[in-house]
C-alpha cells in the first residue's frame, strides 16, 4: 500500500466522522537555533488531526507531539510538509506541539490543528489550555555560625622615652621606635610628648581619668587615656601650648632607613608638636615606625612616646536553624 493510498484512507476517516473542529491555525516564525510550542487539550476519544507546511519548503529539524508532560505520540525529523497526521486519544489531556530549528536563519511555518470529537458528549470540550503556578515548600535544617560574644582587648604596645639630639650633636638628630599592630586591631592611638611637660601631661590625664572612670571601665586590664582615646572616650590628655617641639612622622619598613639617612622618605602621618595625642583606625594591620627629628640647632630633647591598640576578638559559635525554601513552578490545566 502506497503513500498515495495511505493518504486517500485518511482523508476518507476524517471525513466520516462528525466532523472536524478547528483547535488552531497559525503561521508563525520558528527562529534560528530555537523552539516554539504551544499547548491545547483534548478529550478522550478524539481524533487530533495535525497539518504542517513550511512556506519556503525548508526543512524543520524536529516537530513533536506529545502528551503533557513528557509522553511522546508522535515525532518527525526535517520536515517540509505534513498531511492529515491522526493520533487517537485515549484520555482527556493536554498536548503540546514543539517546532525546533537547528538552523540559523529562521523557518515560516504554517501549522493546523483540528479535532474530531468521539461523542456529543464532548463536543464541545474546551480546548484552551490555561497556566497556575504551583508552590513547594520545603523545610530543612542548617547549622549557621552565630556571635557568641566580643572581648574588647587593651594592648598597651609601647611606652618609652628616649632622647633626641639637637641637630649639631655628632651622634644625630635623628631616631626611630618599631611597633606592631595586634591581628585583630580596631583602632590604636598614640601619644608623643616632649621633655618633662609632655611625660607630665599624660600622668595628669591618667590620674584624671582614674578618678573618673566607672566601675565597669576601670576593670579593664591596660585601660588608660590612650585606650579611652582609641574608643572614643574621654582621655583627659591637654595639648600644650608652650616648650620645645619634635618633629614626627609614621612610616613603613620601606622608609626608615631613608628616613635615618637623611634621604627622600614617603610617611603616613607627620606633626611637629610638643605634645600630641591621636586615634588611627585607617591603619589596621602590619609593622610600622614612628620617626622622630629635632631641628633646635643647640638643645636635645626628651620624648615621651605610648602607642595603645584596641583588639576587637570575636568569639563564634554554631546552632542548628530551622530553614524552609519554597519553589514555583507553572503548569499548565484545562478548564471545563
Amino acid at each position: 500500500m502506497n503513500k498515495l493510498i495511505l493518504s486517500i484512507i485518511s482523508i476518507l476517516i476524517v471525513n466520516s466522522i462528525n466532523g472536524q473542529i478547528t483547535v488552531a491555525e497559525n503561521t508563525l516564525k520558528v527562529g534560528g537555533l530555537s523552539d516554539e510550542v504551544f499547548y491545547y487539550g483534548f478529550a478522550e476519544g478524539d481524533q487530533l488531526i495535525f497539518d504542517f507546511e513550511e512556506m519556503k519548503g525548508k526543512p524543520l529539524k524536529e516537530i513533536e507531539i506529545s502528551e503533557y508532560p513528557n509522553s511522546s505520540k508522535y515525532m518527525d525529523y526535517k520536515s517540509k510538509s505534513i498531511e492529515n497526521k491522526i493520533i487517537q486519544i485515549n484520555k482527556s489531556a493536554i498536548y503540546k506541539f514543539r517546532f525546533s530549528n537547528s538552523a540559523i536563519g529562521g523557518r515560516i511555518c504554517k501549522f493546523k490543528i483540528q479535532r474530531i470529537p468521539g461523542s456529543d458528549e464532548t463536543k464541545n470540550f474546551n480546548t484552551n489550555v490555561k497556566w497556575k503556578t504551583l508552590y513547594d515548600t520545603t523545610k530543612y535544617t542548617v547549622n549557621e555560625r552565630y556571635l557568641v560574644s566580643r572581648d574588647t582587648i587593651v594592648h598597651n604596645i609601647t611606652s618609652q622615652n628616649a632622647k633626641v639630639h639637637s641637630v649639631g650633636n655628632i651622634n644625630g638628630n635623628r631616631n626611630s621606635f618599631n611597633f606592631t599592630l595586634p591581628q585583630n586591631t580596631y583602632s590604636w592611638s598614640y601619644y608623643i610628648g616632649v621633655d618633662q611637660q609632655g611625660q607630665q601631661a599624660l600622668e595628669d590625664a591618667t590620674k584624671k581619668l582614674s578618678e573618673s572612670a566607672t566601675p565597669l571601665v576601670s576593670q579593664i586590664p591596660g585601660y588608660g587615656p590612650l585606650a579611652a582615646l582609641a574608643l572614643e572616650g574621654t582621655s583627659y590628655i591637654a595639648q600644650l601650648q608652650k616648650g620645645e617641639d619634635i618633629d614626627y612622622y609614621l612610616v613603613d619598613g620601606n622608609n626608615v632607613n631613608l628616613f635615618l639617612s637623611n634621604e627622600q622618605f614617603s610617611y603616613l602621618i607627620k606633626g611637629k608638636v610638643i605634645n600630641e595625642s591621636r586615634r588611627v583606625t585607617n591603619i589596621k594591620k602590619g609593622s610600622y615606625h614612628f620617626c622622630l627629628y629635632n631641628d633646635n640647632a643647640i638643645t636635645g630633647v626628651q620624648v615621651q612616646l605610648n602607642i595603645t591598640a584596641i583588639e576587637i576578638k570575636e568569639n563564634w559559635g554554631e546552632r542548628p536553624v530551622d530553614k524552609q525554601r519554597v519553589d514555583s513552578k507553572k503548569v499548565p490545566y484545562l478548564e471545563q
